[in-house]
């Protein structure tokens, strides 16, 4: 893991850090999703059949295999999960807003919040199982209103979902899930197939395809964010355990090998002990070689002269995860301006939030917490604005709207008014 001190080189490196996307990748993806779009269901089939090794055959998955999982699976991991929903759904309902109505004679306008109608979840699945992108994709839907959610992921090479992501969806009450991954599962909900009907928009994360193919269909249908690799930083002072900061950057570490974990930090002597740290637990790692790699390729360990500081760098970078672990946590919270989410004190992980804090854990990626929010229950909302002028209000303000159309050279805007008016005489 590098050291280094608080240069704008460095600062400007993070910065760099090389995008998920490439050539390939996109017309590769650009590739599966024309063939689904044209050929429907049995492209659907023949790419599960490609890259996940199992046959579609009928391409609903079973829902009394749904509704079973529940009971597949350890009662504790069941109650961990009904918990999980419990602070998820009182979290996300604080999200919800009211629509808006103001008037003053001849005049009436106001806002509608209106729940979107179909949306898809994308579940990252296969060799590895995520029920916690479950509830936290499924909940804040449900919350706003959304009639129908259908989900998509990739099943093992048995065709089978992981019983955790499939009781996971039954408590949070999917029935309509397809045992199908990667661009192809993009293409199906954006489109549609025979069997599956489009929807107005997908959220979710998944591998560089799936990031691909969301970027390429943004527009036909909505989408959540582009995610990337995903990070953490981590502000600390003396008062901070050195094992512990080091446990929480493998947990970031150990994602993948463009995952990035960064330490901001004043205290010279912390630096030293948390790589040694690191050292030593990254060790007894399963995922080992990938938290190794993570951390020879973006790991950082970054000495600065002080808290103030250590701040503007987190600001400039806009980790996805910000953890401040400090004395006072609460001291530096008002200096927080572009963090995905941000996790206070030493005993506040960035894992409680991956599972069970209440939260959502879908985060804005790469610098994007710059200028865009984690999932929430707004984007599974529009704001339609209405308005309504009596004649006698829309007299009232005629002459100044054609005066305003004819110096922006529309001319038929301003006819819209003025027969109006002329009916009006």
């Amino acid at each position: 893991m590098k050291r280094f001190d608080s240069s704008q080189q460095t600062i400007t490196e993070i910065l760099q850090r090389q995008s998920h996307g490439t050539q390939n990748v996109v017309a590769e993806t650009t590739a599966i999703l024309e063939t689904v779009q044209r050929e429907g269901d049995q492209a659907l089939r023949h790419f599960t059949k490609r890259f996940d090794g199992h046959q579609l055959v009928d391409l609903a998955y079973p829902p009394e295999k749904i509704a079973a999982a529940i009971n597949e699976i350890a009662p504790e991991l069941a109650a961990v999960l009904k918990q999980a929903k419990v602070n998820i759904s009182r979290f996300h309902q604080q999200q919800l807003q009211q629509g808006f109505i103001q008037s003053q004679p001849g005049q009436v306008m106001g806002q509608q919040i209106i729940p979107l109608r179909r949306v898809g979840v994308y579940v990252p699945g296969g060799t590895a199982a995520y029920p916690s992108t479950v509830l936290m994709t499924v909940l804040p839907a449900l919350i706003a209103g959304v009639e129908e959610i259908v989900m998509v992921t990739p099943a093992n090479a048995q065709g089978e979902i992981t019983p955790a992501v499939l009781a996971a969806a039954h408590l949070a009450g999917i029935t309509e899930i397809y045992p199908i991954g990667g661009a192809q599962a993009i293409a199906a909900l954006t489109y549609g197939t025979e069997t599956i009907r489009p929807v107005d928009k997908i959220v979710g994360p998944g591998n560089i395809y799936v990031a691909t193919a969301k970027k390429l269909v943004n527009g036909i249908v909505g989408i959540d964010t582009i995610a990337g690799p995903s990070d953490v930083l981590i502000v600390a002072d003396h008062t901070a355990d050195p094992s512990w900061l080091a446990a929480d950057l493998l947990a970031q570490a150990e994602h993948d090998i463009q995952a990035q974990a960064i330490l901001v930090t004043p205290e010279a002597a912390l630096i030293d002990q948390v790589a040694n740290a690191l050292e030593e637990q990254v060790a007894a790692l399963p995922r080992q070689t990938i938290a190794e790699q993570s951390l020879i390729n973006h790991g950082k360990l970054i000495l600065v002269r002080d808290l103030p500081e250590a701040m503007a760098i987190a600001n400039q970078i806009a980790p996805e995860h910000l953890e401040l672990a400090v004395a006072d946590p609460f001291a530096l919270l008002g200096f927080v301006r572009n963090a995905g989410s941000t996790f206070l004190g030493h005993h506040t992980p960035e894992v409680l939030g991956d599972y069970l804090a209440g939260p959502n854990h879908t985060l804005p990626t790469e610098g994007t917490a710059r200028f865009s929010s984690g999932l929430s229950v707004q984007d599974f909302v529009k704001r339609c604005s209405y308005l309504y002028y009596s004649p006698e209000a829309a007299a009232a303000v005629c002459d100044s709207v054609i005066q305003f159309a004819e110096a922006e050279g529309l001319s038929g805007h301003a006819r819209s008014m003025a027969v109006r008016k002329e009916r009006g005489a």
